[in-house]
């Protein structure tokens, strides 16, 4: 059994719930649709906490797509999930699904071949978000337009959205690569995506349609006139056919995917539980983010309304961040509210958890104040206990672990609001990068999450700041390179 159709097996549990009362189960997406009752302006959702569970239900999506998919991402990956997830989009080509993909140009390593036979289908389009870096960037270009265009080569789009037939969409942290799923073996996130249908899901269609259209964004095929000349439809065939043969190989599925089909049925009881109808509003930023008269300020609508969400706080204020480079104002923000009672709680990496060192060298900088202004902080750990519950493979590798570092976008308020997205504590997300997510006014889901990342502030989980000297637990050489980093004055790209 391969991981698509487990997949579909998992979602097809996923349409019991959005069907109120039927007689009879359908797996079709649509008809799953048209039997929904959906209460008149909101939101059916459901947190994906694991990274299984994630890729999981993209899977079943896009093998039950009927009409179209919409993906966007900043990263996407040639390894093993990336290339079974576009095998899995040209399969849904091959059977009449429009399929668009709109990835960042910065951090997309697929080779351009691939490309190339992938938007030869005529059911597939794929562009590239300002494509100032690699995708037909030579190095002497790339050097040109970062010393003469510094702001616009910062500029990314971070967006992760995933919608299938205009009916259901999945937004949140990961990106299109092993380590958002829990299959790096070196190397994974705990992160958090959550799964919507019904109202908010125009809202994410409209904002990828803006980004589609954007000057921003450009086809594949123009970017790679050069590569599109040698490659003719004979080689074009055999980088599809490749594609499936590698899909359709046992070997590139883990077993534990395929066993796992055993325990469907004790699932269901705890998927029926957490789905919710709610008031949802997903938030996004507009191509290019800002006008870019302030250089590498600038904000956004991302960040004015999660700004308006934190002045709102009464009581609490939880965070879970992988990286925490206070923006400026923000600081005086939280110090403000904590002078007025209100509990602020952080969850970031510590420094032998993280994977961006230039990130942490900011928040380095600004430990002690952040503590003196009365923010609790805890710095994930790169071995938690938590891994053991969230990654479902976890028996395989108890004798070789891989670290497991916070990837997570989260934020609670008073325990009602809750935000899931792409937006981190730092000032990229604030002034450079685009981010969207979903902001939910619902108890129910905002205190599930809250304690989800009270957990991994537990202290099997965490080290507090300012209590533990976490920066101690790091070897010696990791200290040292953050040191140099620290003296760099990077902090608005941060």
């Amino acid at each position: 059994m391969t991981t698509l159709k487990f997949s579909a097996m998992l979602i097809f549990c996923f349409c019991l719930l959005f069907i109120a009362n039927a007689p009879a189960i359908s797996a079709d997406l649509h008809s799953a649709y048209r039997s929904l009752d959906i209460p008149p302006g909101k939101t059916g959702l459901y947190v994906l906490e694991k990274g299984e569970e994630a890729l999981l239900a993209r899977a079943w999506l896009v093998d039950n797509a009927k009409e179209s998919i919409t993906v966007q991402y900043f990263i996407w990956s040639a390894d093993n999930i990336g290339i079974l997830a576009a095998e899995a989009l040209l399969r849904a080509a091959e059977r009449g699904v429009h399929v668009r993909v709109l990835v960042d140009d910065l951090l997309m390593d697929a080779p351009p071949g691939s490309l190339i036979a992938l938007a030869a289908h005529p059911n597939i389009e794929i562009r590239m978000y300002n494509p100032v870096h690699k995708t037909g960037v030579s190095i002497i270009r790339r050097l040109y337009n970062v010393i003469t265009d510094f702001r616009n080569v910062n500029q990314r789009m971070h967006d992760k959205t995933f919608v299938v037939d205009g009916k259901v969409a999945i937004t949140g942290g990961r990106n299109m690569a092993d380590e958002y799923f829990d299959y790096n073996q070196k190397y994974n996130f705990r992160d958090r995506d959550i799964l919507a249908i019904g109202g908010a899901v125009a809202a994410v269609c409209n904002n990828f349609e803006s980004f589609w259209e954007s000057d921003l964004s450009h086809p594949v095929e123009s970017l790679l006139k050069f590569e599109k000349l040698f490659t003719n439809q004979k080689k074009i065939e055999q980088i599809q056919r490749d594609l499936h043969e590698y899909a359709a190989a046992p070997e590139n599925f883990a077993p534990p995917v395929r066993k796992a089909l055993n325990g469907i049925e004790s699932a269901m009881p705890e998927i029926i539980e957490n789905i919710v109808w709610a008031d949802a509003e997903f938030i996004h930023d507009l191509p290019g983010k800002n006008d870019g008269n302030n250089g590498l300020s600038g904000g956004g609508l991302s960040t004015d309304r999660l700004a308006e969400i934190v002045r709102s706080a009464k009581q609490s204020i939880t965070i879970q961040s992988p990286y925490l480079v206070m923006p400026e104002g923000a600081l005086e923000i939280f110090k403000e509210l904590v002078g007025k009672g209100v509990s602020i709680q952080i969850n970031t990496n510590s420094l032998d958890a993280t994977d961006n060192l230039m990130a942490f060298s900011g928040y380095r900088k600004q430990r002690k104040k952040i503590l003196a202004a009365g923010i609790d902080v805890y710095e994930f750990k790169p071995k938690p206990a938590i891994q053991k519950s969230l990654i479902q493979r976890y028996p395989e590798l108890i004798e070789n672990s891989p670290t497991f570092a916070i990837h997570a976008k989260t934020m609670v308020v008073d325990g009602k609001i809750l935000y899931i997205g792409t937006f981190n504590l730092d000032p990229r997300s604030t002034n450079l990068n685009s981010e969207v997510g979903m902001i939910v006014h619902n108890e129910q889901l905002a205190r599930a999450v809250e304690q989800s990342i009270l957990n991994d502030m537990a202290d099997e989980n965490s080290w507090q700041a300012g209590k533990d000297n976490p920066d101690q637990k790091s070897r010696f050489s990791k200290r040292l390179k953050l040191q140099v980093w620290k003296l760099l004055p990077i902090d608005a790209l941060l």
